[in-house]
């Protein structure tokens, strides 16, 4: 549907005069994005704590990050579009709020099975709002900056985020006093301030006037902000689709899948293993989105509000981010593949490193591709969709260990190697026969 069909005349296009926009305005979003990021990846290196304290399975622990991707996907999918009509500040701090009322849980209840689901479940739930609205928040709060520079902000700060709480909580569940409890202490000591400091931050989405109608209105208005623009769809089926997945896919190999694998290689050290790979990936991630915004074609142009990237050459480079992002994913689930034979704690760390240099370049070329595709009144329920579709392969992890009993993990494995090989032939496929999306602005 047309954007121009979708806007409503009574919708302000920028912040309220009140309320002004600042040069540092989107550092407070920014954090709490890190907030959210922080409590949403604590958990990952605790999973070896959970099986050897709790006796949980292999299953078992996968399965809790299966409740944070279930968490997750409302999270991504409603909040970006409520926040378009509702605006940004409630939902963000909602978001905030949440992240730590799952980390009061898992405090309270890591001796049970369940209160872990459920801790899990609102974390998940409070880093899809903090994804997709934060991104666009972020976006919009960068007044002045190009394209390319607002999303790299975005994804710095969740990648700071996850890298830094799944770090801490490593090292403190390690060493520390409290293993199943001071790592959520932790987090919730960065996030209590975060709500109220929200709240002084410009709103760039005003209320829309009509949006307290019915709710069968609402919720076509909320599955609107969800439709890829029709000039854009063939571009997202052929470049993004296969490639989202990959975003956080990369992600469970390096530091869910890998650790397991060769974690008898290290003994006792396993945790702070689990947490360096944790940390080399993340890491790596971030060191590489420069290069991503490069390779995409935003580098300091401007965003000239039509989509275009500021120049021929930029434009001409603007299918190569996907690219590459693809082709190292590939690499490093073939490093996946051979380690699953070899079994090498130190190829492992390598694999870990490829695939963040995989993750860092997807994650902020999928953000830009989406930023030109959405106009100003869906640009967080698109984004909600992009990650929605990248945070469906944090499931890989628990799907691989529901297969193990019929199958290897090399053998898995190299499936999944095949399956890259596959996106990478469509990903330059979509490059190559598709212009980049012009945003509805």
């Amino acid at each position: 549907m047309p954007e121009t069909q979708r806007m409503p005349e009574s919708r302000q296009a920028d912040p309220s005069p009140a309320t002004p926009l600042t040069r540092d305005s989107w550092r407070t979003v920014a954090a709490a994005m890190f907030a959210c990021g922080w409590g949403g990846n604590q958990f990952t290196p605790l999973l070896l704590m959970y099986r050897r304290l709790g006796g949980y399975s292999t299953l078992s622990v996968d399965a809790f990050l299966g409740a944070y991707v279930v968490g997750l996907v409302p999270g991504l999918l409603l909040a970006g579009p409520v926040s378009d009509r509702r605006g940004r500040h409630p939902v963000l701090v909602a978001g905030t709020v949440a992240s730590a009322a799952a980390s009061l849980v898992l405090c309270f209840g890591g001796q049970s099975a369940w209160p872990i689901y459920v801790g899990r479940l609102i974390t998940g739930f409070a880093v899809g709002i903090a994804m997709s609205v934060g991104s666009s928040w972020v976006k919009e709060l960068s007044s002045g900056a190009d394209g390319g520079l607002a999303a790299r902000r975005a994804a710095l700060c969740q990648t700071a985020g996850f890298g830094l709480g799944a770090g801490v909580a490593g090292v403190l569940a390690q060493w520390g006093p409290w293993p199943t409890v001071s790592p959520y202490a932790v987090h919730l000591l960065i996030t209590v301030a975060i709500p109220v400091l929200l709240l002084r931050v410009p709103e760039t989405r005003p209320p829309l006037a009509h949006a307290t109608g019915s709710a069968r209105r609402l919720l076509r208005a909320l599955v609107d902000d969800l439709r890829v623009p029709a000039p854009a769809r063939r571009r997202f089926r052929l470049v993004v689709l296969p490639m989202a997945p990959w975003v956080f896919g990369a992600a469970g190999l390096a530091y869910a899948v890998m650790p397991q694998l060769v974690g008898f290689r290290v003994g006792d050290w396993g945790l702070a293993y689990a947490t360096g790979l944790t940390v080399l990936t993340l890491g790596t991630g971030a060191a590489v989105q420069p290069v991503a915004r490069w390779l995409h074609g935003d580098s300091g142009n401007g965003d000239s509000g039509n989509g275009e990237a500021g120049d021929g050459e930029a434009r001409s480079r603007t299918g190569r981010a996907p690219v590459a992002a693809m082709a190292v994913m590939l690499l490093g689930a073939a490093l996946c593949a051979a380690n699953a034979v070899l079994l090498s704690p130190w190829l492992a760390a390598v694999t870990a490193a490829t695939l963040g240099a995989g993750y860092g370049i997807a994650v902020v070329s999928g953000l830009l591709e989406i930023q030109r595709m959405a106009g100003p009144g869906d640009l967080a329920g698109l984004t909600g969709v992009y990650y929605t579709l990248a945070y469906a392969g944090f499931l890989l992890p628990a799907v691989l260990a529901g297969l193990s009993s019929w199958l290897s993990y090399p053998v898995m494995l190299a499936a999944v190697a095949t399956a890259a090989l596959v996106c990478l032939g469509l990903v330059v496929t979509g490059a190559r026969v598709t212009e980049p999306a012009a945003s509805a602005r």
